[in-house]
């Protein structure tokens, strides 16, 4: 069996050659999925990422958002560094208030040690269900389950990172999530994996009903072909259901691609959510309750 090609992970784009926002972006506003890179030498990777060490420091987040009228941002433990989470949290530690983390931890983590995360600033747990797409449903419903009991204490939510195909398969179950639950990439459910839009409809049903929240993020993962026109339907789809539970995420550094343009992403909210009170739910007053940000600074 040949090993999966490792992606090559390519320079950052210079903040100040990001497109202009087309819309004001409210004070507060929050992208709240990026991730943050940094020193081989301070912070080993897993033994067998898929890609190479992407070039997404603290400093270039910073100088991004800041480019971009962004004041907070959610930094998102990724699967390059398993569960080890020094790198997050250390950059957590560094940006202070403006910023709130997700982490990956092992099921054997003790209480004091979540408790110890969440005076750093974090305030939810990625479950990578790629990584336990080959489980039986049943199994991954309780695998769910004993991460809400794990974090109940704590308020935390849960960010499901995952196939379409394993949201679709999880649906009959996702409205007895006893916790708040946000599910990434706008449900990530690719045609190619023979997803429909009668599951994309399927899914928005339980989560308007129960505690789900979505996510508008990663278009370039649900339209590899770069047609971003055809998600329009699916945002619009998304914002009705689900008004006071979606929240936007830039995905930064797009990795592989560290050029591609943040700004040009953010401006989709322009055409996906043409009401200016409805982007200010979305990119302030949705991701301040979920992550328990403070008032916005006037």
């Amino acid at each position: 069996m040949t090993s999966p090609e490792i992606l090559t992970s390519k320079p950052m784009r210079a903040a100040d050659t990001l497109a202009r926002p087309t819309f004001a972006v409210p004070a507060g506003a929050c992208d709240a999925h990026v991730h943050v890179f940094e020193s081989e030498d301070r912070y080993p990777h897993v033994d067998h990422p898929h890609y190479t060490l992407p070039d997404g420091p603290l400093t270039k987040l910073d100088a991004m958002c800041d480019s971009l009228g962004l004041d907070r941002y959610v930094i998102v433990q990724p699967s390059f560094y398993g569960t080890d989470n020094r790198c997050m949290l250390d950059a957590l530690d560094r940006a202070g208030e403006r910023a709130r983390g997700v982490a990956m931890v092992e099921e054997t983590i003790t209480e004091a040690a979540l408790q110890a995360m969440h005076r750093r600033g974090v305030r939810a747990l990625r479950l990578d269900l790629f990584l336990r797409s080959g489980l039986p449903t049943a199994e991954l419903v309780q695998y769910i389950q004993r991460c809400v009991r794990a974090t109940k204490a704590l308020g935390w939510h849960l960010q499901f990172y995952t196939p379409g195909w394993v949201v679709r398969d999880l649906i009959p179950y996702l409205g007895d999530i006893e916790a708040d639950f946000v599910i990434d990439h706008m449900g990530y459910m690719l045609e190619s994996d023979g997803l429909t839009r009668q599951d994309f409809d399927r899914l928005l049903n339980v989560l308007a009903d129960g505690r789900g929240w979505m996510k508008l993020s990663g278009p370039y993962r649900v339209a590899k072909d770069g047609n971003y026109e055809k998600l329009r339907p699916l945002a619009h789809a998304i914002v009705e259901a689900l008004p006071l539970r979606t929240i936007w995420g830039s995905d930064w550094p797009h990795i592989p691609e560290g050029g591609r343009d943040t700004g040009e992403l953010l401006n989709l909210l322009a055409h996906w959510v043409p009401d200016a009170q409805a982007r200010q739910r979305i990119l302030v007053d949705n991701p301040a309750r979920l992550f328990g940000f403070g008032p916005v600074s006037q």
